[in-house]
């Protein structure tokens, strides 16, 4: 996603740098339709700032509540590459046995439970189980977790793949 905001406001730059180039050469009518241009793209850029900012953006984040897809016990292990079970946290990247016991006991036993949870309230769990559960940082588990309930193995298994640690 940043890339793509990256490559956009490049892309301005350089037509306004033209723009402030031609700018010598008197083509109002040139110079007009430029100008529209950039107000276009500066539009679409607001659009993806909006978009990314919903949580909704192309690997299929959306807001609301999430929506439950029958478990594909067979779609979910080809994809990742492994064998996945319903509700297994630990196909959430940064999440392992012992985390996935830890948020266990504290009733977060579904995909669905850790995706309506909050950051904060990962934060809060991992914080009063000690230091060497503090450490960790959650804040893509809930979003992770979703896309699992969701059945969105592809788009789960891009972002993991782009993600270091489980960070963005």
């Amino acid at each position: 996603m940043g890339a793509i905001i990256v490559l956009i406001l490049c892309f301005i730059g350089g037509l306004v740098g033209y723009l402030i180039g031609k700018s010598s050469v008197n083509n109002d009518e040139e110079l007009e339709k430029y100008k529209r241009k950039v107000e276009r793209l500066a539009a679409e850029l607001e659009h993806v700032k909006a978009k990314s900012a919903s949580g909704s953006h192309n690997l299929g984040f959306a807001s609301g509540a999430p929506e439950y897809h029958p478990f594909d016990h067979d779609l979910a292990s080809s994809v990742l590459g492994k064998d996945v079970e319903e509700n297994d946290l630990k196909v959430i990247e940064g999440v392992g046995p012992k985390i996935e016991k830890l948020f266990k006991t504290s009733g977060i036993l579904t995909w669905k439970s850790l995706a309506e949870m909050s950051v904060d309230r990962c934060n809060e769990i991992l914080s009063k189980a000690g230091e060497q559960f503090a450490r960790h940082n959650p804040s893509t588990w809930p979003r992770q977790a979703r896309l699992a309930y969701e059945g969105k193995w592809r788009d789960l298994k891009v972002w993991q793949q782009s993600l270091q640690g489980g960070l963005e």
